[in-house]
């Protein structure tokens, strides 16, 4: 009896771990709002909104507790896919944007009539080790649609243009494909 109590003992780490695996894995379907805007494309916080080349940028964190598939903010094809080599900084600060792993996307599509251009990137973070993309240059995408995921903690950056409004701030929680992060300017 002793014997299989302790057997239980040794066990229940990693069982532990396969439950958070499987939590930490899920995928959870979203309901996609209409409508011309652009939608998040990682569950998280919104850690920077700031003006930047000729736009704005939107940060999301994410951390171990957040749903890390990834998802496009709008509908249309996928023209550009840039993996870079980096550094595996903690993914909520700043220099993370342009010094850790990252794989940039760019997502070019037409939103209410109007031509338009988001580019996002996965960025790893101090535990993320892995991103993975399941889309290529030539891909068709409708607005919230999965194209990856990073593994354990990361970073995402939307790039929008001048034709976008944000409609998020610092600190709040999005959650992908279905938090509205802009509006098209009309």
């Amino acid at each position: 009896m002793l014997a299989y109590l302790t057997s239980w003992i040794y066990a229940l780490p990693l069982l532990i771990l396969a439950a958070f695996c499987l939590y930490f894995f899920r995928d959870p379907d979203r309901e996609v709002p209409a409508g011309p805007v652009a939608v998040s494309p990682a569950d998280g916080k919104v850690v920077v909104v700031k003006a930047e080349g000729g736009g704005q940028r939107i940060s999301i964190f994410l951390n171990v507790f957040d749903v890390h598939v990834n998802r496009t903010p709008i509908p249309g094809r996928i023209s550009e896919v840039r993996y870079q080599e980096g550094q595996f900084l903690v993914a909520s600060k700043e220099e993370a944007s342009h010094s850790n792993e990252q794989n940039t996307i760019t997502v070019e599509g037409n939103v209410a009539g109007k031509p338009t251009r988001i580019v996002f990137k996965q960025i790893a973070g101090l535990i993320a080790r892995r991103i993975v993309c399941y889309k290529k240059p030539g891909d068709t995408v409708a607005a919230g649609e999965r194209v990856g995921l990073i593994k354990f903690g990361s970073r995402v950056d939307v790039q929008l243009g001048p034709e976008w409004e944000v409609a998020v701030q610092v600190g709040q929680r999005v959650s992908a494909g279905s938090s509205v992060i802009a509006r098209l300017k009309t």
